[in-house]
């Protein structure tokens, strides 16, 4: 069994976590998420903590419970304290503006970029060149991030483009004569 499948995951309050068979629902202030385990490995429950245990002896199941581990715990910490991605825009007249359920962004293209935002995350720009994408699946907070910064990612000679904050963009010297 793997290091990470052994450790166990504290429940805090205010999540409750139902386990019926190989399916999980984590309730929780930010939401409600579900997951359905590998049938090689399930959850056990006991006073506030929970373990996942091996349902055989197989290498496929010590693989699986690090990851059913780490999912699981995920699921706990989104629904309790949720996720965040924080974006940076590098460049002349790029900006960005959080408008409802939409991200607005001018990225130094002939048009402006209308991206529509999936349900159960949402974004804020408290400056024109800063977004903070939130929520409290960690998998579709890190795609929606993903998504934004591929429509400009940073070019290696100016560094201009959408970038992680704590991203670091190695510049390369321009062409000598």
């Amino acid at each position: 069994m793997s290091r990470v499948g052994k450790s166990p995951i504290p429940v805090p309050k205010g999540a409750e976590i139902s386990i019926n068979g190989a399916n999980i629902t984590v309730k929780g202030p930010l939401g409600t998420l579900t997951h359905n385990l590998h049938p090689s490995v399930g959850l056990k429950q006991e006073d506030g903590v929970l373990t996942v245990v091996l349902n055989n002896d197989t290498p496929e199941a010590g693989a699986q419970s690090g990851t059913a581990r780490a999912l699981v715990n995920n699921m706990v910490v989104g629904v309790t304290t949720g996720f965040e991605r924080k974006l940076s825009l590098v460049g002349v007249g790029y900006r960005a503006a959080a408008q409802g359920e939409t991200l607005k962004l001018q990225l130094g293209f002939s048009h402006d970029i209308i991206y529509n935002l999936p349900k159960g995350v949402k974004a804020e720009t408290p400056t024109q060149t800063e977004i903070i994408i939130k929520g409290s699946n960690k998998q579709q907070v890190g795609q929606v991030a993903a998504e934004v910064r591929a429509y400009r990612s940073p070019e290696p000679y100016k560094g201009k483009g959408v970038r992680y904050v704590d991203e670091v963009v190695h510049l390369k010297e321009t062409k000598k004569k």
